[in-house]
């Protein structure tokens, strides 16, 4: 059979199936390299629910659920203007979050993601894409370099207390 993959945009209504998929795919992302309690600190100020509503309603964001045969295997999460994490690149699309369920890695659906994210910034009429990838994740360094992008620069992400060094990644359109 084959595999119908569809791109749905997500609504406040989908606050909980968001919340409880973010919540996943970053355990199960950074949950080893991490201390447990820097990990909850981090779970619970990026992911709860006043939050997500925020982020959700910010017209200046935009939630996609990557939905295979119907069932959600991940999410992106875009933004432009001020809701970037970082005004350095005006003229950009930041990827902010793409993640994939663990059962669903290497099917090609982060492939999908960067391909929705430039559909996206050319719509919006956006010159490149940019984001920040944590500097010890390897296989998404390998992942993005893979997809163009190139390092640009750096900037810190707190997990909790614990200082860590995001590098940042820009692809020209």
């Amino acid at each position: 059979m084959m595999t119908q993959l569809e791109w749905r945009k997500c609504t406040t209504k989908d606050i909980d199936a968001l919340r409880t998929l973010s919540i996943e795919t970053f355990t199960d992302t950074f949950a080893d390299q991490n201390t447990a309690e820097d990990l909850a600190a981090y779970l619970d100020t990026a992911y709860n629910y006043e939050q997500l509503r925020e982020e959700l309603k910010n017209e200046e964001s935009f939630f996609f659920f990557l939905q295979a045969n119907k069932e959600i295997v991940g999410y992106l999460k875009l933004n432009i203007g001020q809701a970037q994490t970082e005004t350095i690149y005006p003229d950009s699309l930041e990827v902010e979050r793409i993640y994939i369920r663990s059962i669903h890695k290497r099917k090609g659906y982060g492939s999908e993601g960067i391909t929705k994210a430039i559909q996206t910034a050319k719509a919006l009429q956006k010159k490149s894409l940019w984001l920040g990838v944590w500097e010890k994740n390897e296989r998404a360094l390998a992942f993005y370099k893979n997809q163009g992008f190139t390092k640009v620069g750096s900037h810190s992400f707190f997990m909790g207390e614990d200082e860590q060094t995001d590098f940042i990644l820009l692809k020209d359109l």
